[in-house]
This record gives structure tokens, C-alpha cells and sequence, in this order.
């Protein structure tokens, strides 16, 4: 008997944010003409003592695997049921299907209900009719130059220092021996570098190492903190011995013509300036196009209002987060809850810009990405060809084309609304 969605009742409920169940019943003689088959192929292939091959009886067959041809069935026949359910609803699921119930007595029925999230669909009753406002896009000249501390730091050369007590920005050496246990392992020294004044230990440890000179040792009480990554251990207290084995400084290069060529293609300090504020102006005015387009896309939200998938949500805060694999799992908990409501938005926003697309014909073209292609080819001085081949092997080709249409999509959007400069 074939499976088909004729031979089923299905019935689909829609629940909130674009959940949908389906309620599926097999009837009686389906599921038992799919079980006789599964038993008749195991039976011709299973070798039991006694028997000859394919000849085992029914009844040894049903006391030796009785139960595994039922999971079979079921297992085949939900699967079987669940796509036919779909095509008949016309469904095309964004999650994996969850089987929330399955109901199964020999010779009855065999019903089962599945939930799953379908992509949402959106309206829009207006696009555009905003005001917004593009920041100003402004460097400072202290802005330049903490870019140039940082060149400097990034660029700085490590001088062991004899003589001194340790200050913040130093890096050390040390020795820490737990004096509070019993566990002759535990109380072995155990070496660590640090840069002091950069997190890199709790403040009790950085507090101890800054009382001490190069080969000096002393025994301290810490506590840990109240915001330790390790839960358990927050509030703990320990006896430690510190020995501090090696202080080194950072020696900062000066800022200078002979600095800026150590940099690159820079003849002096003032075109490594110049550099530098040219990229900053750049990164600002991006930040103050991401500002106007964010206004948009919230204002377009505001004004047409729909519900995300819970599925869609997740998997927005799985590239976030990344592989949560070893970690606190009650951390973890809490980063997807304060990031729930930002990450609902950022997913609408995502689907607010497909659908503007899908809707105005704003995708990206194949004459689009040839002519993107061509602009990135040109800039670097190599053969187009090559560049298309090498996004393509990197993966990078399908986040060029989500670039063009996004800014297409963009330009379409502000055309629409009043963006008014800060």
C-alpha cells in the first residue's frame, strides 16, 4: 500500500511566530502492511541457530525482534508521513521538525504530532515617510593619536629590568605555590606571564606582585572576585606564595620619520598621519551610514510589525556566540538571554532587507558582481578572472552578492524617507 497524503489525516494547527504543528493519523492497515515488509526482509537476511536461511517462524522472529521491527516501522513510517504532511500544505519548514507526541498500539492507528517554524512572511504597508538623522562623522586629533600610542605600543620592544618593583604595563614572571592544601601535586610551583594592569590576574595576585622586587617571594591571602569567569570559585580565599623570577619593561619607539617607514610605504611621520586620519575619517563616515541605515530599518520595523521564528533567533545566536563547547553552561544561558531581544531585531533586520529585495527586484545580478568584481580586480592590479576564482574558492563570492543587494536595497530605502545630515 503506497503512503500517500490521500491515505492520511492531517490536520495543521499555526501557532505564534510562524509555528506550525501537524497532527498526523496512519491508519491501521498502513501500518501493519509496513510492518509485515520490514519483517519479511529482516527475516530473509537474519541467520538464527536452527533455522535455515529465510525460514525463520514468525513467532521466533517476533520474541527475538519484535520490538526493533516496531521502532523500524514507526521510525520509517513518521519520517514517510511527515514529508507527505508537508507537500500537501504546501510547507517548507526553516527548523528540524520536533515530534512532540507519537501514539502507537499494535494493530491501531498510528498518530503523531510534529512542530516546526516556516519562514515568515512579511507585508509591508509603507516603506519610507521617515526622518532620520546621519551622525556627524568626525576625527579628532586625539583620536589620531591614540592610534599612533597604539602603533607605538603594538611596535614596543621588551627590556629586562634588574633593579625596581613592578608597575602597570610591565611583564612578569612568577612563580605560585597554593600553600593552603594537602595534595602534594597541588602545592607544586607554577610558573605564569602576565602583563600587569591588563586583566591577566586577579587584582589580589596583580596587588601582591607589585610588592615585590626581581627574585623576591612573599605569602599572601587573595580572595577571588565576585565576577570570576569560575562561579565556584568566586568569593573563595586562598594562601599563595609569590615569587616574582623576571620584570621586563616595554621601550616605545619614538615618533618619528624613522618609525613611520618602519610601518610601511610611508616617507614620514606626517604621511603615516595623514593615513591614519584618512582611515578613521573613512571607518567614521561607514559607522554614520550604519547609524542612518539601522534608523531606517528600525523606523521600517516600527511601522510593520511581525514576529521572527524562535529557530531563526537561535541560529543568529549560535554565529554570535560561536562554539559554546566547555563552557559554563549557565554563562552561556545568560548571554543568550541579554542577547535575546537584540538578536530578535538584528534577525528581523536581516529579513526586512531580503524581502525589499524580493519585493523592488533589488538582488544582486550577475552583471553586478561582474562589475564589483572587476572594481576590486582594478583596484589591486590583478586579472579579474583570478579575483572571481579565488572568492569563489574562499566562500566569499555569496557574502559579495549579500553586500550589493544590501546596498541597493539601502539606496532604494533612503530614497524614500528624509536623512538629514547631523
Amino acid at each position: 500500500m503506497t503512503l500517500d497524503a490521500a491515505s492520511l489525516t492531517i490536520d495543521l494547527t499555526e501557532g505564534e511566530a510562524w509555528r506550525r504543528t501537524l497532527a498526523v493519523t496512519i491508519p491501521a492497515d498502513i501500518v501493519r502492511t509496513e510492518r509485515r515488509k520490514i519483517a519479511r526482509t529482516l527475516a530473509s537476511r537474519v541467520r538464527l541457530p536452527g533455522f535455515r536461511a529465510g525460514r525463520v517462524p514468525d513467532s521466533v522472529m517476533e520474541k527475538r525482534f519484535g520490538q526493533a521491527l516496531d521502532q523500524e516501522m514507526v521510525d520509517r513510517l513518521v519520517g514517510d508521513a511527515y514529508r507527505e504532511a508537508l507537500k500537501s500544505h504546501d510547507l517548507t519548514p526553516i527548523s528540524e521538525g520536533e515530534v512532540e507526541e507519537i501514539d502507537f498500539q499494535r494493530d491501531t492507528d498510528l498518530k503523531f504530532s510534529i512542530s516546526f517554524d516556516v519562514s515568515p512572511v512579511i507585508e509591508f504597508s509603507t516603506l519610507g515617510g521617515f526622518s532620520v538623522t546621519r551622525p556627524a562623522a568626525t576625527v579628532s586629533d586625539a583620536d589620531v593619536d591614540q592610534v599612533l600610542q597604539r602603533l607605538r605600543d603594538q611596535n614596543g620592544a621588551w627590556a629586562p629590568e634588574e633593579e625596581g618593583r613592578p608597575t602597570a604595563g610591565d611583564m612578569v614572571s612568577v612563580s605560585v605555590t597554593r600553600l593552603d592544601v594537602e595534595d602534594d601535586e597541588a602545592q607544586e610551583p607554577r610558573p605564569y606571564d602576565l602583563i600587569l594592569g591588563e586583566g591577566d590576574a586577579i587584582p589580589d595576585v596583580e596587588s601582591a606582585i607589585y610588592t615585590l622586587a626581581v627574585g623576591e617571594e612573599g605569602d599572601f591571602d587573595v580572595t577571588f572576585p565576585d565576577d570570576f569567569p569560575t562561579e565556584e570559585r568566586r568569593g573563595q580565599k586562598e594562601q599563595l606564595r609569590i615569587q616574582l623570577r623576571e620584570r621586563k619593561s616595554r621601550q616605545l619607539p619614538e615618533l618619528d620619520d624613522a618609525f613611520a617607514q618602519s610601518l610601511g610605504d610611508f616617507e614620514s611621520l606626517d604621511a603615516l598621519t595623514a593615513r591614519i586620519r584618512e582611515d578613521l575619517s573613512k571607518e567614521a563616515a561607514d559607522q554614520a551610514e550604519g547609524a542612518v541605515r539601522g534608523q531606517i530599518l528600525n523606523a521600517i520595523i516600527e511601522a510593520n510589525p511581525f514576529e521572527v521564528p524562535a529557530s531563526m533567533v537561535d541560529r543568529y545566536l549560535d554565529s554570535v556566540l560561536g562554539d559554546a563547547k566547555g563552557a559554563d553552561p549557565e554563562r552561556v544561558r545568560q548571554a543568550r538571554e541579554q542577547l535575546g531581544a537584540e538578536a530578535q531585531r538584528a534577525v528581523q533586520r536581516i529579513l526586512v532587507i531580503e524581502r525589499v529585495a524580493e519585493q523592488q527586484g533589488l538582488a544582486a545580478t550577475e552583471d553586478d558582481l561582474d562589475d564589483r568584481v572587476e572594481e576590486i580586480a582594478e583596484k589591486n592590479d590583478r586579472n579579474p578572472s583570478e579575483v572571481y576564482a579565488q572568492l569563489q574558492k574562499s566562500g566569499r563570492l555569496e557574502q559579495l552578492e549579500r553586500e550589493i543587494t544590501e546596498r541597493k536595497v539601502f539606496e532604494y530605502l533612503m530614497e524614500q524617507s528624509t536623512v538629514t545630515d547631523a
